[in-house]
């Protein structure tokens, strides 16, 4: 089969991955399944993880088959499968958890202590053929295309469960902001849509984003290169502040915003990654705000975001690259060239 390996951690995206002939990856284990990848998304973490930036969190052995946002068709199961059989069309959480430690028992499924975590720290999707296992897949309902809903493996379940965390804090009449309405950030402004009565404010550098945030039924815009953030949430809000912040960006920019813009005890939602949190002690004790960290999801709630992929309540913004354009792919999210989710066929 056909895979896009990294070979070297590298800064430069045109020549980063290179296209391998491999063997097809068998069930070799009671409970493993293999999967005829149809989408694997392109996440900023490919492109992080090309450059190098994981290796002090998750050992890595190169070259590796990169791709953690995978869907498809099951191509062959183990002896002890029962969830999915051949012809199945599934989407995969983006790790394999072992299911008996402790964080697993607790259905802490990315605190899992033998986790496996394709595309990161083992092959993963930018292939013909993925391993996984039973644990990792669900069944797609009817009509949803396997293509257009592989980017919901890792940036709409990472979406969902910070919109989760933050619609438990949010009763009608509460504000949240939305920072960053791009690959994850459409996905999370319309999941609190879904499942909270606040009043959603989108905060954005491009118009053209605020104007998918419109569309996609925002109560407010915020062009923060033109506009005062600070200013138009005290306005907006009687000078009360956010209950909620996604920050779906996570500069040092974006960081930065939470004592202005929270109200007191609200809560900065760290989704996007790369920059830093710098504020004195002082701040955090006057406006008893937190910042709380996004670690992808648990599979239940994958399983909660299929539902209300089904209903209608989300919608992805995708756009399809083939296995040879990987590279392509790579340089254009870096210089922020797509909007949406790039989603490879292999």
């Amino acid at each position: 089969m056909q895979a896009a390996r990294l070979h070297e951690y590298t800064d430069d995206m045109s020549t980063a991955l290179s296209i391998d002939e491999l063997d097809r990856p068998a069930a070799t284990a009671p409970d493993e399944v293999v999967i005829e990848i149809e989408g694997a998304g392109w996440c900023q973490t490919d492109n992080h993880v090309i450059e190098g930036m994981w290796t002090e969190y998750m050992p890595q052995d190169l070259p590796m088959t990169l791709g953690h946002e995978n869907s498809g068709t099951v191509a062959e199961v183990g002896d002890s499968v029962t969830m999915v059989s051949e012809g199945d069309q599934v989407i995969c959480h983006p790790v394999r958890t072992c299911g008996v430690c402790r964080a697993c028992r607790m259905g802490e499924d990315m605190y899992c202590e033998n986790v496996a975590f394709p595309g990161l720290n083992t092959d993963g999707g930018f292939a013909e053929y993925l391993l996984t296992n039973e644990r990792a897949v669900i069944t797609l309902p009817d009509g949803v295309d396997p293509v257009d809903i592989a980017p919901h493996a890792d940036a709409g379940i990472t979406a969902y469960h910070a919109a989760k965390k933050a619609a438990t804090e949010l009763v009608p009449g509460s504000y949240a902001i939305v920072i960053g309405i791009g690959g994850l950030g459409h996905i999370g402004l319309q999941c609190l849509s879904a499942m909270s009565a606040a009043t959603l404010v989108a905060v954005d550098i491009k118009d053209e984003a605020l104007d998918l945030a419109e569309r996609l039924g925002t109560d407010h815009t915020i062009n923060s290169t033109t506009d005062d953030l600070a200013a138009e949430i005290e306005s907006l809000t009687d000078g009360v502040g956010a209950e909620q912040v996604l920050d779906f960006v996570g500069s040092d920019e974006t960081t930065a915003v939470a004592p202005d813009v929270l109200a007191p005890g609200g809560d900065h939602h760290i989704v996007g990654y790369g920059g830093h949190v710098h504020e004195p002690s002082q701040a955090f004790v006057n406006g008893e705000f937190a910042y709380r960290g996004t670690l992808v999801g648990k599979y239940t709630e994958l399983q909660e975001l299929v539902a209300l992929v089904e209903q209608g309540d989300v919608e992805l913004h995708t756009s399809r690259y083939s296995l040879d354009e990987i590279n392509t792919v790579a340089e254009k999210l870096e210089h922020r060239e797509i909007e949406g989710r790039a989603v490879i066929t292999p």
